[in-house]
């Protein structure tokens, strides 16, 4: 069993008997190396000025990300850097071996956790957590990050494959600008901070390729679109609309130059975010055509008219507030843009509806100058956050994969950073909520969490104090009593708030909770809550009229009459729906505030998270003037003492990141055996106990000597990586045996992974040295029977071809003899017939027309044996060339005698038939069929005195002359 290496320590007194004043001159005296400490687990002493002097350094060389254990610190550089994000550096990352040991990025986290994803030792869904203030650059981080995991994630082989793949990219990549266009603003702080929280889940087939992706909201800050702050602006896309719109588009949504709107604060100022046809483009690749836009821009255009509306005191409380003169051609171009009735309108922000009794008798009631403004607000609020839920809901079934084509995801979560202004309310208290449960899941999951597990696993660890901010949770959503379920009280409770009241109930029903503040010298109602991040003030006027957040039934009622397309999308006739504002009269149902809300979607949020394996980006703010090369250290150090980077450090450089089960331990890497055999018995002697504990009992048995075994040949491993002159690679790699888990660093695991890759390679080349010797063996043998098939086959075909022949001779044979017969039998009947009728006449000489003997027996062979001879020349196997020439002229060729030798005188000139036994001196002539004999149909070299056929001879009527 090994044990840890820690080479860090928490206490002072650990770090070679010298006085910690004497280590810390020692580390800030190198000023040269500071920058290049890309980690900072490896600063020693670990202290908050050692850190900081380290970033320090590391931001001024340019250097903006510095590993911290578990988490990556990114420096806001405020300035265009982008060599830092191209293509090239992705694909280097993505494809580098070990990413871990080039410089940190946050390609190096991407690239982590989309390779946990396609781990086979836990392939469990992975999310980033990005955190930090508000300008520290969380939703540049993200934006990036996303187009890291499009670039990787989309390898597909076919190009019908790569077009779909190119197309969800797109899409996911054009689902930000849009989306930052609806929901970013320029606040004191950041240009360009997100007023809503989003948790981007990309979705991952089984081949580690992206499919799709979802996206969920948290509390848009909707109030923004009625309300800013001094020297704040209102949603980006209202002055993109302003600044990008063409001429006939200021004329069809009535946007004069230079016109004026109230909320619309501050058009002067010109930010990179004022890009009107980027968010165009954006939203036409997401699915949202041309029309449709329109249709968008002329709602927001008539919202921006709508608050140039202004209400008149009245002076009788029973007559409602009318319109100022300069209010009503606003008003008016308000409620066509709108397509809404004028008079309903106008009646809506004027009246009042109230339902009282049991029998819920209708009142009216006209409003205030106050109330109608308020109203007034409220409908610009509604119509704004409708249509961004209407957006968002667009951009997921635009880019969301279908379930079954998904398996994993890696999550990316933006959320607002912590806020502190001058004047904070119910927004600023929802968002320094989230970021406390995100702080608390940090660490819970990390620095609790993992000592814990140490300390029950048995590990010798000395606990690292850590600053747990569970007392301020406590203070926000505790239970019964927390500053949540008091502003809900006073919601539920129908009578007029009071903030004083509020103040009050707050401070004196949580006085004994730490993080609860006091500030008697504030002049507006008030109370301090000390955050992990600071200390923040919040008013409490108003707060409970945001947390009812109240929208009146006539409101809905009158957007549902509209005429406008969109807004009969986003507003639907629904005769049963209920608002909450009129509940039935028997049943009151509780109140759905703000709060509650947040609250419960923070709830689903957080066990999305727990559900996964989280990774952790900081991000920190040089300064909060957002100026290039400036790093203000107080401004810094706050930002790391709240955030516990130090804590982090110290638990990072002394903990063991990688857990694994043994079972999974022995099952992944049993093969590392096969390098160092070892042969281990293990006795065990006979129990008791039931089966179930018998059964986990052999279990455990079984696995300690694989177990003891893999790890005896660690050393081993870890000594054949070791490179030449390098003593940290020599050094054991910390791995510690607990009583269910295996704990292990980065580089060990690692290690393990890359001996493992090498044995199986190994197995590998085995494997294919057996397949290619059976393959060639087997080869072999079919290239024998082959042959083997061959022979017999060829030996097969001859026979038959030589039966073919014979049988083909033996035809030929048959059917000469029937013709000799044939013709011998005519021959002898004509010659007998001519003798019988001239036999009268005296003979001639014998002498003078009969041949000799000899003569007569050498025609009577030639003329027997010529068909055979024809046979034979014209065979495909026999005799050839000169032999074949010899056979032809010996069977058809007559005697070299004189011609008149061998002639017949014909028996009666007069007749003019010459006999059959007669040899043809002029021309002959043959009629053929076709044969069914193969070479039947084939005929020697004509000559002069050859026959070719078998059919029967026609002679020509002519003299025989004497020659």
């Amino acid at each position: 069993m090994l044990q840890q290496v820690n080479g860090h320590s928490s206490s002072p007194d650990t770090h070679g008997r010298k006085p910690l004043r004497e280590d810390l001159q020692e580390f800030l005296g190198q000023e040269a190396p500071l920058h290049l400490l890309d980690d900072l687990t490896k600063v020693n002493p670990v202290m908050l000025e050692t850190v900081l002097r380290c970033l320090q350094a590391r931001y001024m060389a340019d250097t903006f990300y510095t590993n911290a254990g578990c988490t990556l610190v990114a420096l806001n550089p405020f300035k265009p850097v982008p060599q830092l994000y191209s293509p090239e550096l992705m694909k280097e990352y993505h494809t580098a071996p070990q990413p871990q040991k080039l410089k940190p990025h946050i390609f190096s986290v991407g690239e982590q956790t989309y390779r946990n994803v396609k781990s086979l030792i836990e392939p469990v869904n992975q999310s980033i957590v990005v955190s930090g203030e508000s300008g520290a650059g969380k939703t540049w981080t993200s934006r990036c990050l996303m187009k890291f995991y499009a670039v990787v994630a989309a390898s597909p082989t076919s190009w019908e494959s790569h077009r779909i793949a190119e197309r969800i990219e797109q899409r996911i990549l054009n689902s930000n600008p849009v989306m930052e266009a609806f929901g970013n603003a320029c606040t004191l702080r950041n240009n360009n901070s997100s007023r809503f929280g989003k948790f981007i889940q990309l979705q991952l087939n089984r081949a580690q390729q992206m499919t799709g992706a979802a996206v969920q909201t948290y509390l848009l800050e909707k109030t923004r679109v009625a309300c800013q702050a001094s020297s704040e602006r209102n949603f980006h896309i209202f002055y993109q609309i302003c600044k990008g719109a063409s001429a006939d588009e200021r004329l069809q949504w009535h946007l004069p130059e230079g016109a004026a709107f109230s909320w619309l604060p501050n058009p002067e100022r010109t930010l990179e975010e004022d890009c009107f046809k980027v968010t165009r483009e954006a939203m036409l690749h997401l699915g949202i055509n041309t029309p449709t836009q329109n249709n968008i821009f002329k709602l927001l255009a008539g919202l921006l008219h709508l608050g140039n509306i202004q209400f008149a005191d009245s002076g009788d409380e029973a007559q409602p507030c009318q319109l100022m003169d300069d209010a009503k051609c606003p008003f008016r171009t308000s409620a066509s843009l709108l397509w809404l009735p004028e008079d309903p309108l106008l009646e809506t922000l004027q009246i009042r509806t109230i339902r009282a009794g049991r029998q819920q008798q209708v009142f009216q009631k006209p409003c205030s100058r106050a109330e109608c403004d308020t109203r007034r607000d409220c409908l610009a609020k509604l119509v704004y956050s409708r249509l961004f839920d209407w957006l968002v809901s667009v951009i997921n079934s635009s880019i969301c994969a279908d379930p079954d084509s998904w398996t994993t995801f890696i999550g990316l979560l933006d959320v607002y950073g912590f806020e502190s202004f001058p004047s904070n309310s119910l927004e600023q208290l929802c968002i320094n909520y989230a970021n406390e449960k995100l702080q608390q899941h940090f660490v819970a999951h990390y620095l609790k969490a993992q000592q814990e597990e140490y300390a029950v696993e048995g590990l010798e660890w000395s606990f690292v104090n850590y600053r747990d901010n569970q007392n301020c949770l406590d203070l926000i959503e505790g239970s019964p009593i927390s500053i949540c379920s008091l502003i809900n009280e006073e919601c539920r409770l129908n009578r007029p708030s009071s903030a004083a009241q509020l103040q009050t109930r707050i401070e004196s029903a949580l006085a004994g909770s730490p993080c609860l503040g006091h500030d008697r010298l504030s002049p507006e109602p008030s109370f301090l809550v000390l955050h992990y991040a600071g200390p923040v003030r919040y008013h409490t006027a108003g707060l409970v009229e945001k947390n009812k957040d109240p929208i009146p039934p006539e409101l809905t009622r009158l957007l549902q009459q509209s005429q406008d397309p969109l807004l009969k999308v986003l507003f639907p006739a629904d005769p049963e729906e209920k608002s909450q504002e009129e509940p039935s009269g028997h049943s009151r149902a509780p109140v759905l505030t703000v709060v509650s809300k947040f609250k419960a979607s923070l709830e689903q949020l957080l066990q999305v998270l727990h559900s996964t394996t989280p990774h952790y980006i900081r991000c920190i703010k040089p300064n909060s003037q957002g100026r290039a090369q400036t790093f203000l250290r107080e401004e810094v150090l706050n930002q790391l003492e709240a955030c516990g980077l130090v804590e982090t450090i110290h638990i990072s450089a002394a903990g063991f990141p990688i857990r694994v089960s043994h079972q999974k331990f022995v099952e992944r890497y049993e093969l590392l055996r096969r390098l160092h055999p070892r042969t281990s018995q293990a006795a065990h002697s006979p129990s008791n106990k039931g089966p179930s504990e018998r059964s986990l009992h052999a279990e455990e048995a079984t696995l300690q000597p694989l177990l003891q075994d893999i790890l005896h040949t660690l050393p081993a491993l870890t000594q054949a990586a070791a490179t030449p002159g390098d003593p940290a690679e020599a050094t054991p790699a910390p791995v510690h045996c607990g009583r269910t888990k295996v704990f292990m660093t980065d580089s060990m695991l690692e290690l393990l992974e890359r001996r493992r890759a090498q044995v199986l390679e190994q197995c590998a080349r085995c494997i294919q040295d057996g397949w290619r010797r059976h393959r060639h063996r087997k080869q072999e043998r079919q290239r024998q029977a082959a042959v083997l098939i061959q022979a017999a086959t060829r030996s097969w075909l001859t026979r038959k071809r030589i039966q073919r022949l014979h049988t083909a001779a033996t035809v030929i044979k048959r059917a000469w003899q029937k013709w000799r017969t044939r013709m011998a039998f005519l021959a002898s009947e004509e010659l007998d017939g001519v003798e019988e009728k001239h036999g009268s006449q005296a003979p001639h000489s014998l002498s003078s027309f009969l041949l000799p003997h000899a003569q007569t027996w050498l025609l009577g062979a030639i003329i027997r044996l010529w068909p055979l001879g024809l046979v034979l020349a014209n065979a495909a196997v026999g005799a050839r060339g000169f032999q074949r020439k010899l056979v032809v002229w010996a069977c058809l060729q007559l005697p070299s005698s004189s011609p008149s030798s061998y002639t017949v005188q014909k028996a009666q000139e007069q007749a003019g038939v010459t006999s059959i036994r007669a040899l043809p001196q002029g021309s002959v002539k043959f009629h053929c069929r076709k044969s069914p004999l193969r070479y039947a149909d084939i005929c020697p070299e004509p000559s002069s005195y050859s026959v070719t056929g078998f059919n029967q001879i026609l002679l020509e009527r002519h003299r025989l002359s004497h020659v």
